[in-house]
């Protein structure tokens, strides 16, 4: 039986064995008694809002519970995007937020993501003070006539592509009636991201368009998982393909063609179509590909880079106030809409670039300097990591000073031909192992390497 996962990225479980009603009410408790002491006499509000899994329902229902016993209010968003669920946090000046998601992960799991008054994941530390509250179980609870109320609010949908549209050109995107094909995998995207396309004048092709929760495909939006939208995409002769994970804070992107151009490139597309507008800073964690940096510096620009974790980009940005941000997982992150990654966003920002300069996907996608990069992951017990990590750091400090090494999140090896990453899920008992080089050869072999000191 996987155990339940517990990180600064929040909570994650398989439903009916490690995660479920009974488990939901003690989160609630927990962060509720930690709105308490963090708001001193003030009754917190929370937001919920969740993904279209089935399990969501019966988890929000027992968060709530949890909340209300102890004093919170509790405004139920429904089934709604993260970047949404974020968004309405902040609009609604609620003291706090969570969504329940297991993003990518298969329909068995289900997770509980906790977010600040400013809908951005919380850091380590007050992370940390939520799981203690939950292992204590010392909870602040309110007697009878001091309980919270809980309320439903039907605008997110709404409040999000109208916020996205504030910084986007309609005019210019509807006039040239562009043909997207869009696969919401049955996720909480559906709704509201064939209505943004519909709203910026697209002639919309749905494939897997209810909310069921029941999933048509694998949910990750990698190659081997898109194949069949390639292929409407082709039918339909098609300006483009948009791919949605289930809480559609991340996409993929397909061209023209069919192709899978992948996750990388949506926020280097993105990057390149803010930068062609101004300079700054943008921030990326240390797994996204080099593109950025070449896209940054072409403008006279610069990326700050970060451990992997929303928080620790959307962070970095505030910080350094920069103007573009994001993971190479596929998610864009623009402050101005709201702090996490947003697939609409990154919707929103290539359209734009394609009706801009009157270019191709595959086009726009041949301008970038291109790399390869290859990702694989195999499965670690979290309590295994620790010994993987310091096997591959004294094999790297041994292999001469040509070899750059970054330890804050796992271990990155810069080199002069390529990078290679080795780290630990937050979200998953599995390491991840990521390579970007000019050549794939290159790149496999840095793989290989990883693998072969690692001993898998």
């Amino acid at each position: 039986m996987a155990p339940l996962i517990i990180s600064i990225s929040g909570v994650r479980g398989i439903v009916g064995e490690t995660l479920g009603a009974a488990e939901a009410v003690v989160w609630g408790q927990a962060y509720g008694t930690f709105l308490r002491y963090l708001n001193g006499d003030k009754r917190p509000t929370v937001c919920i809002g969740r993904d279209s899994r089935p399990s969501g329902s019966m988890l929000a229902a027992g968060l709530a519970a949890g909340l209300m016993a102890t004093g919170c209010e509790v405004v139920q968003l429904g089934i709604v995007t993260t970047p949404g669920a974020a968004l309405m946090t902040r609009f609604l000046k609620a003291d706090g937020g969570v969504v329940l998601t297991a993003s990518h992960n298969p329909i068995e799991w289900n997770g509980i993501k906790f977010l600040r008054h400013d809908g951005i994941a919380y850091p380590a530390e007050q992370a940390r003070q939520i799981h203690r509250h939950y292992h204590d179980k010392q909870f602040r609870l309110e007697k009878a006539t001091n309980t919270g109320k809980s309320r439903e609010e039907s605008r997110t949908h709404a409040v999000h592509i109208d916020t996205v549209l504030q910084y986007c050109d309609v005019n210019l995107v509807s006039s040239r009636r562009f043909k997207a094909v869009l696969d919401s995998i049955n996720g909480a995207g559906c709704f509201v991201t064939a209505n943004l396309l519909s709203r910026l004048g697209c002639n919309v092709v749905h494939i897997n368009d209810q909310p069921t929760g029941l999933f048509a495909h694998t949910p990750e939006p990698t190659a081997e998982n898109l194949a069949d939208l390639g292929a409407v995409v082709k039918k339909h002769k098609a300006d483009i393909g948009f791919a949605q994970d289930p809480d559609a804070d991340r996409l993929a992107l397909i061209d023209e063609t069919g192709r899978y151009i992948g996750e990388e490139y949506t926020l280097a597309l993105a990057a390149k179509y803010v930068f062609r507008k101004k300079t700054g800073k943008a921030a990326a964690n240390l797994s996204t590909s080099r593109m950025i940096d070449d896209i940054a510096a072409s403008a006279g620009g610069e990326v700050i880079r970060t451990p992997v974790g929303e928080a620790h980009v959307a962070n970095a940005m505030l910080e350094h106030h920069c103007i573009i941000g994001g993971e190479g997982n596929g998610g864009v992150i623009d402050p101005r809409v709201v702090p996490v990654r947003d697939s609409l966003v990154g919707i929103s920002m290539v359209l734009q670039l394609m009706a801009e300069t009157n270019k191709t996907v595959s086009e726009l996608v041949a301008e970038i300097p291109r790399y390869c990069m290859i990702k694989t992951k195999f499965a670690c017990p979290q309590e295994k990591t620790a010994a993987v990590l310091d096997s591959v750091m004294h094999h790297y400090r041994q292999a001469g000073k040509d070899m750059r090494i970054d330890t804050r999140d796992g271990i990155r090896i810069d080199g002069p031909r390529g990078w290679v990453q080795l780290r630990a899920s937050n979200t998953e008992p599995i390491m991840r192992i990521m390579a970007e080089a000019g050549e794939e050869t290159v790149a496999q072999q840095l793989i290989a390497d990883i693998k072969n000191i690692a001993g898998v």
